[in-house]
């Protein structure tokens, strides 16, 4: 199996042998490696089963070392990154000939984010590349929030799991563009995209799923706990199916099934503490002994946007 450990040093020296690491980061731990050297790149994709046309996320500690991997930084790149890095906020800017075409699925635009957790900006600030990170599990799979969900979905399939803890965020990252001087929102994530409208105005949402994705994490079918879910009315689709083997994921209400068929996202209504919540959710009750999963729609505000849109994609 895996190691876990806590060791910045044997991770930065694994990730400089073109190795693979597990990193910790705010939103979910990702799984790692050289994002400018395509040997690394290719582990990550064949350890993920993941496909090739789907671009990965770019990793740096710092705005100096953004500027270094492209060509143009949009005036509101750069108060995005003023007001909302180190954070769960993905950039799509145009891409260096230098930076791997195998990165971006060939695509012009390479994603960036500086990510928000204490133990990888340090391994970043030691590493002279930065590091391709898409979520640290199977491709399809529910993302994981802490290391040891990655030894369980990834086992012996990466050598160094560099634990820091539980996620504080527990959702992806929001990803965002710019197309004639707009700024699109791609994918719903750990920033509202009311924070995003405070720094830059309005926006426009471009989040349809795709079987050709622009950025990362556009695919339709994702997140799946590998049981049919049913998104909707928790009481009224109950009444279908035997309680002794539905699973249940309500934002705030408990239902009467056995308990490790309930998973309440948050029983104060916090969306912050629902998106904290939602993964390790659907991993409940891929490990319980149920058949079929009844989840219903969160408020669709702040984070509560980026829960639905989890919940629909693990639905399809």
């Amino acid at each position: 199996m895996s190691e876990i450990g806590t060791d910045i040093t044997k991770a930065g020296k694994l990730l400089q042998h073109g190795e693979l690491v597990a990193i910790p980061t705010e939103t979910v731990y990702g799984l790692a490696g050289n994002a400018m050297n395509e040997s690394a790149i290719l582990k990550i994709y064949t350890a993920k089963n993941r496909p090739k046309f789907d671009p990965l996320i770019a990793h740096v500690d710092s705005f100096d070392k953004v500027k270094k991997l492209v060509e143009t930084i949009p005036r509101q790149a750069l108060l995005l990154a003023e007001k909302l890095w180190p954070g769960p906020l993905t950039i799509l800017l145009e891409k260096k000939k230098s930076v791997p075409d195998l990165l971006t699925s060939g695509l012009k635009r390479m994603a960036v984010r500086i990510p928000n957790h204490p133990l990888t900006l340090e391994l970043l600030s030691q590493l002279d590349f930065p590091l391709a990170a898409p979520s640290a599990n199977p491709f399809g799979y529910v993302s994981p929030t802490s290391a040891q969900h990655v030894q369980n979905q990834l086992g012996e399939r990466v050598p160094y799991i560099l634990d820091g803890g539980a996620c504080s965020v527990g959702l992806e990252s929001t990803i965002i563009g710019f197309e004639e001087d707009e700024v699109v929102v791609y994918r719903l994530g750990g920033t509202r995209v009311e924070a995003i409208e405070e720094v830059v105005g309005k926006v426009r949402l471009k989040v349809n799923v795709s079987s050709n994705p622009a950025a990362p994490g556009m695919l339709k079918s994702h997140y799946s706990p590998g049981r049919k879910v049913l998104l909707g009315d928790i009481d009224e689709n109950l009444k279908r199916f035997d309680p002794q083997t539905t699973g249940i994921i309500s934002f705030s209400k408990p239902y009467d099934v056995p308990a490790q068929n309930m998973a309440m996202l948050s029983a104060s209504e916090d969306l912050n503490e629902a998106g904290r919540n939602i993964f390790s959710a659907l991993r409940k009750m891929d490990q319980s002994q149920i058949k079929v999963i009844l989840a219903e729609y969160l408020p669709n505000e702040g984070l509560g946007r980026a829960i639905n849109d989890r919940l629909r994609r693990a639905a399809v």
